[in-house]
């Protein structure tokens, strides 16, 4: 639950070892450990999209530009969260330091919450339920298996991330572009059933 709120946590391995104790030792019952880790993940990630939408956008307007978010930047984030942000959310759960930042980049962006709880909930069930039932199924092989995943994984989103920054990096000005005129398209809209 803390990770998902934003604090860099080992929650992973936490649910790994909780789930190799369970096959070790039967002295829990790993039903209630998989669930104890999704309601901990979806309860955590509520938490930080609340912060996130209360508080993210002011203190990235405020000291966005120190690390280079720059107004556009911060439109073109609200722009790719309204229309990717379903896919953000449920795989950033997978994704170790995405995991820890995604609930609060998706209530600062302002992410429709209804649509955030469905891809949250979808993702905590997925990767804490996942990794509960696998490390517990396959017991102390997890330990084996999960070093050469790890880096696989690893390298995989490495490459995925960098394809990313690539993307935006190339397509910044026309990503923008479309997200200003989406912006102004809505503030007539709301301009109009004002008047």
């Amino acid at each position: 639950m803390m990770e998902s709120m934003g604090l860099p946590l080992p929650a992973e391995t936490l649910i790994i070892s909780a789930s190799v104790y369970c096959a070790a030792t039967h002295r829990l019952d790993i039903r209630w450990v998989a669930l104890a880790a999704v309601m901990g993940a979806v309860i955590g990630d509520n938490i930080g999209y609340m912060i996130g939408r209360r508080v993210g956008l002011p203190l990235l307007q405020k000291y966005g530009s120190r690390i280079k978010l720059t107004p556009q930047r911060l439109l073109l984030g609200r722009f790719l969260f309204r229309h990717h942000g379903s896919g953000i959310v449920f795989f950033g759960r997978f994704v170790a330091l995405l995991r820890v930042f995604v609930a609060l980049l998706a209530g600062a962006n302002h992410m429709p919450w209804p649509r955030f709880m469905i891809f949250n909930a979808l993702g905590g069930l997925c990767w804490a339920g996942g990794y509960a039932t696998g490390a517990y199924y396959l017991g102390r092989k997890v330990t084996q298996v999960s070093g050469p995943a790890s880096i696989g994984l690893g390298i995989a989103v490495a490459v995925g991330l960098v394809a990313s920054a690539v993307f935006l990096r190339r397509n910044e000005q026309r990503l923008t572009a479309q997200a200003l005129r989406e912006a102004e398209a809505e503030n007539a809209a709301e301009g109009t059933r004002a008047a």
